[in-house]
């Protein structure tokens, strides 16, 4: 009876939906928008009206005037997704889910959706929506792995976030796939084994289409394969931009790589150094033949500030780690270090693991957020990985540890300044010890 409806219509509407788990107040504005659901705007036929609503920012509308909503969701967002998806159903609109977490868990996905897609969207969204319109929608979109190192992805559709406060919305995805494979990472068996990248004049053209200077790479690891890298921070290198993204901090070992990457307007990178003891400090991605320590002096000499990710919790961990993970920042002085509680997310070789032990502590996945222990580590209990995650963080954001790392990070300190301030914020709200 829907279908029939709509092929009466001239204009099918679909409506996409970022899921929030809590209430932002007024960091909302700092946040990045969602690119994916903007590329699955891109790849909607043109006779489609696309409306994004970002639950950070919007209300979730009743569903009238919709003929079809698409839901893209993270492990920690599944909860509240569901949520929204049931909402629709019981009103009559079909619902599609991808991204992340219905892609590595879609059957339980399909138990509050139409139809879910399991990868990357860009491939098969077209042929979904074909069969939406001729009444044959199937319960799974299957996306092949792609096996070249070529990525082929359309500009995402900027305009679609009309009215809405980002940061900024001059985001950038360059690259996908990893071949490095680690067990509490889904990236790989999902997106390649092999660092795919678009054409570096697609990527160039794009940058100069915006109007502002600042640019956000929302890539796994923008600089993993530096020949294909070369000539994207080549040509930025002549527009005068100032850009930010993530990566390994292997990069480093090339000193002319490193200035090439300053030279082409970078002020900031987020890399993993994970844990800085143990099996996991010698993972492939981040070890190389200088120690950690040389080459954040080196990025940090270039005048690029660098935040820096720290895991707690893996089984070679005691309590012993959190003081020699704090002693680490003290004298390799990151701009910004970042203390996170392992999460074992489902479709990791982790989790499987801890499935298989019987260490998981529940599977509410509204609680997989770097923040709370959801697993029983090997050596401590989980209240202890909890007080001592809670500890190094009040620890390593105390004004004192904050002007220490200013100081030794003489490039941006204004900047470096405000961004750790920005970080205090959710520290002090913490619960107290």
């Amino acid at each position: 009876m829907r279908t029939d409806a709509l092929n009466r219509r001239i204009v099918p509407r679909l409506l996409l939906i970022y899921p929030a788990t809590h209430k932002l107040g007024w960091v909302k504005y700092f946040q990045l928008p969602s690119l994916s659901l903007q590329q699955v705007a891109a790849v909607t036929p043109a006779h489609w009206q696309v409306t994004l609503v970002d639950e950070s920012q919007d209300s979730i509308p009743d569903g009238r005037g919709y003929d079809l909503v698409g839901i893209t969701a993270m492990t920690h967002q599944a909860m509240r997704a569901y949520e929204i998806a049931d909402q629709f159903r019981r009103n009559g609109v079909p619902v599609i889910m991808g991204g992340m977490h219905p892609t590595v868990m879609p059957e339980e996905a399909l138990t509050h959706a139409d139809a879910v897609v399991i990868g990357e969207a860009e491939p098969i969204l077209g042929q979904l929506l074909k069969d939406f319109l001729g009444g044959r929608l199937q319960k799974i979109y299957r996306a092949p792995i792609a096996q070249d190192d070529r990525l082929d992805i359309p500009r995402p559709r900027r305009e679609i976030l009309s009215g809405k406060r980002y940061l900024t919305t001059q985001t950038v995805q360059a690259s996908r796939g990893c071949p490095y494979d680690c067990d509490f990472c889904t990236v790989t068996h999902y997106f390649g084994n092999r660092f795919r990248y678009r054409e570096a004049a697609d990527i160039l053209a794009e940058i100069r289409s915006f109007p502002r200077k600042l640019v956000i790479f929302l890539d796994d690891n923008l600089l993993g394969d530096p020949a294909k890298a070369r000539p994207i921070l080549e040509g930025m290198a002549e527009m005068g931009i100032r850009w930010g993204s993530q990566t390994s901090l292997r990069f480093a070992e090339d000193r002319e790589l490193l200035k090439l990457v300053a030279r082409s307007g970078c002020i900031g990178l987020f890399v993993g150094i994970e844990s800085v003891t143990g099996n996991y400090s010698q993972l492939s991605k981040s070890s190389g033949k200088s120690p950690q320590a040389e080459l954040m002096k080196r990025v940090r000499g270039a005048g690029i500030i660098l935040e820096t990710s720290l895991i707690f919790g893996f089984d070679d961990h005691d309590q012993s780690i959190f003081e020699k993970t704090l002693r680490f920042v003290e004298e390799c002085v990151p701009s910004v270090p970042t203390f996170n509680i392992l999460t074992p997310y489902p479709g990791t070789k982790l989790f499987q693991q801890y499935l298989q032990e019987g260490r998981l502590l529940h599977q509410d996945w509204s609680r997989y957020n770097h923040s709370e222990v959801v697993f029983k580590p090997l050596l401590m209990t989980p209240e202890q990985l909890y007080r001592g995650w809670l500890e190094a963080r009040k620890t390593a954001y105390t004004i004192p540890s904050i002007l220490s790392r200013v100081w030794n990070n003489p490039g941006r300190r204004f900047t470096n300044l405000a961004y750790n301030l920005l970080r205090k914020g959710p520290n002090d709200r913490l619960p107290s010890l």
